[in-house]
């Protein structure tokens, strides 16, 4: 795991306590560790709250447990000389999507004098010994978690329930569990509306570029790119229709293969600006002009978007917003407050630059 510590200026903190967790959780794990010390609920009772009348090895055995449980008493204070530090923790931070989001937490934290400590990890076929933090999750006094673009298991989110740790899941790749908090992006009305925009320059022949299939932001992309077509009248095609890891690599790969058919696309759009980076590198490779012969658009705005050549026509999602949306939950969550919602998706919007135009057919007839 990479990790590091954005920390914000110091001023004077104020002392947090644990948020509670739900009683059903904390008995079926004082239950757990009393079984396996071979002692009564009330025995473990007392090593949680420092009575004397337990034996050294008694206690020490007790302990043991309840820290490998990852149990923190709720009525457990941080001492106000102490900072509040939360997680957050991406698949990938050196991303341009990472980046953004990033800005975003780490501004709000800085107004709420709070640290924040990065992390990567790979999620996918990952197990606990790559994620040290799963193994013991009140290293380093975090108050919280925030997750970026990955998959929560229902055990690892009662884990960090159990130890007390809140945590907010931005973009998830499949839908948490109804008691796991989420923020992203509406999605689908992003796809619809990169669709419909080369609808109206006069596209028919439109490929969609996206990313993992089984993943709930290609989806919802796809769908909104489907719901256009059908909309207007045109036929959806899986021939122009493919995904991959979410990189220039896949939109290369894939638009050089669409492009190099037979009644090839007009237009393509790309599930994200770095996936739309390689669409254009491939069209380039091929000797197309962007867009006087192929019109492209990404997906989240993100600083990449205006330094491709020509610049790039995207959805805008508004990655720092939801930085900061992301935090400001956490937090709410961190001092014991309850939400309006568990899951809040903010609006995007279409940014038309230059790397989209009517298609040729269309010029020649006007």
């Amino acid at each position: 795991m990479a990790r590091r510590k954005v920390t914000a200026p110091p001023s004077s903190p104020q002392g947090t306590a644990t948020p509670a967790v739900p009683a059903s959780e904390r008995k079926t794990t004082l239950a757990i560790v009393a079984s396996a010390a071979g002692v009564s609920l009330a025995t473990v009772s007392k090593v949680i709250h420092g009575r004397e009348d337990v034996g050294p090895r008694t206690r020490a055995e007790v302990q043991r447990l309840l820290d490998e449980q990852g149990y923190v008493p709720t009525t457990r204070r941080r001492s106000s000389s102490q900072r509040v530090t939360i997680e957050l923790a991406f698949d990938d931070f050196m991303s341009p999507y990472a980046t953004e989001l990033q800005r975003g937490v780490v501004a709000a934290a800085r107004e709420d004098d709070v640290d924040v400590i990065v992390s990567e990890f790979a999620v996918r076929g990952a197990s606990d010994g790559e994620r040290p933090w799963m193994r013991n999750p009140r290293a380093a006094d975090r108050r919280g978690v925030l997750l970026v673009t990955s998959d929560i298991q229902p055990q690892q989110a009662r884990e960090l329930r159990v130890a007390g740790l809140p945590l907010v899941v931005i973009d998830p790749v499949h839908s948490p569990d109804e008691d796991v908090v989420s923020i992203g992006a509406t999605n689908w009305a992003g796809g619809v509306s990169a669709t419909e925009h080369l609808l109206a320059l006069g596209h028919r022949r439109i490929a969609y570029i996206g990313g993992p299939d089984d993943t709930d932001v290609n989806l919802a992309r796809l769908h909104g790119y489907r719901a256009a077509l059908e909309k207007h009248g045109v036929a959806f095609d899986a021939a122009i229709v493919g995904g991959g890891q979410l990189d220039s690599s896949t939109g290369a790969r894939l638009a050089s293969t669409f492009l190099t058919r037979g009644n090839r696309p007009t237009a393509v759009f790309a599930i994200t600006d770095l996936v739309a980076m390689g669409v254009l590198q491939a069209a380039h490779a091929l000797g197309l002009q962007v867009p006087a012969d192929l019109s492209v658009v990404g997906f989240d705005d993100t600083y990449v978007a205006s330094l491709t050549t020509p610049p790039l026509t995207t959805v805008r999602t508004p990655l720092q917003e939801m930085g900061r949306v992301a935090f400001r939950t956490l937090r709410r969550l961190i001092d014991g407050h309850g939400l309006d919602s568990h899951h809040i998706e903010l609006a995007t919007q279409l940014v038309v630059r230059s790397s989209t135009a009517r298609p040729l057919s269309e010029r020649q007839v006007h």
